[in-house]
């Protein structure tokens, strides 16, 4: 005899939605202590293989592999973090250069504004005055504010690596949790949800890798043709805060602007700037995420905008670039368990031309249903065809 229970629909529906909220109350409370874990976990999947090779080719001992992996992994991220202060701190000696520039921009604009509108240059001081003062009330607030979070980045810039080689050093302990929390006869099905992971998250890191790289060297190679100081710099920057959705293109595009004012106050310059950024953006939005990014997570643009914003208000920009493929892990299990089967299909990509009611019982059928497939008609009054049992 079976001791199974079958809910009806709308308590299995509440069910669901209860641990939704509830997952999602815990990871907003929690958030400080999950999202350095979560993001060590995605880099301890990316250097996975890594670690593989030192342990299993080059037969190193696996805390060793571990160790080593992780420290090229540091020392590629402060490579990096060199080479961008370095840039800076030229950028920022040319501060007196591109101070005067502003000023000239401003002016120009100012005289623009003056005869288009007519409105005296005293009376766009007096406003800009006005809105000065009034961001120095607020400024102590923010600068408050913007310490605490620069505190909270650079305690999870240490946190992360010690995550990450935590995660990679206990590997196999976490699978045989895994194994033991779950039924031998779902072993199989584990098995393949967690090589799933790992191969969605591979992909997906590597698909950014891709972008950062093609967008940095489109971005470079533009500013480099229209004579813009610090291309190179300007091309890296860009790629990188490409990859933080909605604002990320639009501080590398103020970045860029006034990195731009290093050589001329030149407003042609600055168009070319801003046309640059735009060219790249529409071959990075219509090129390279789908052929690089969406293909690789298959979760549709509807669900991925909604999942970046609700990261972004759980957790800010760590959130937003977390949010992709913590969704595409979500639709890995549910595509593998039967009850949640229609809300992995519902976060995929995978749309229909048409969709056909059929009943279990041929007397429900009051007109011939018709299907649209690859611009064929088809009319569907066959009883022979496979019946669909209605919904419950």
């Amino acid at each position: 005899m079976s001791n199974t229970i079958k809910y009806p629909f709308y308590i299995k529906l509440a069910f669901t939605l209860i641990s939704v909220l509830s997952i999602s109350y815990i990871i907003c409370i929690g958030k400080d202590v999950l999202i350095p874990v979560l993001m060590a976990f995605m880099f301890s999947v990316l250097l996975l293989p890594v670690s593989d090779f030192f342990s299993k080719k080059l037969r190193f001992p696996h805390v060793l592999s571990v160790a080593i992996t992780v420290l090229l992994f540091v020392l590629l991220i402060v490579a990096l973090l060199t080479f961008i202060s370095y840039e800076i701190s030229d950028i920022a000696n040319d501060y007196d250069r591109i101070k005067k520039n502003i000023d000239l921009f401003i002016t120009d604009v100012q005289r623009y504004i003056r005869n288009t509108f007519n409105l005296s240059i005293w009376e766009q001081q007096q406003y800009l005055q006005d809105v000065k003062q009034d961001s120095m009330k607020s400024g102590g607030k923010a600068l408050g504010s913007t310490l605490i979070s620069l505190t909270d980045v650079l305690a999870d810039l240490t946190l992360i690596p010690i995550y990450t080689f935590l995660i990679l050093l206990y590997k196999t302990h976490f699978i045989l949790f895994f194994a033991k929390l779950i039924n031998k006869r779902h072993h199989p099905k584990l098995k393949e949800i967690l090589s799933q992971v790992k191969v969605a998250i591979n992909n997906y890191i590597v698909g950014l890798i891709i972008e950062t790289i093609v967008v940095s060297v489109l971005t470079a190679v533009g500013l480099y043709i229209i004579g813009v100081k610090y291309f190179i710099f300007l091309g890296i920057v860009t790629g990188i805060l490409n990859l933080i959705p909605y604002i990320g293109i639009l501080i590398a595009g103020v970045i860029t602007v006034l990195s731009s004012l290093t050589a001329t106050p030149d407003i042609s310059i600055l168009l070319g700037v801003l046309i640059i950024n735009i060219i790249v953006q529409i071959i990075d939005n219509n090129i390279l995420v789908p052929m690089i990014i969406n293909t690789k997570v298959e979760i549709n643009a509807f669900v991925s905008i909604i999942g970046i914003i609700i990261g972004g208000g759980i957790a800010g920009i760590s959130g937003m670039f977390l949010a992709i493929p913590l969704l595409a892990i979500l639709k890995i299990i549910f595509d593998r368990i039967e009850s949640l089967e229609p809300w992995g299909y519902l976060m995929g990509d995978n749309m229909p031309k048409t969709f056909v009611w059929r009943y279990a019982n041929p007397n429900l059928r009051t007109k011939p249903s018709i299907i649209f497939y690859d611009n064929d008609t088809v009319e569907n009054n066959n009883d022979e065809q496979p019946p669909i049992t209605p919904l419950e």
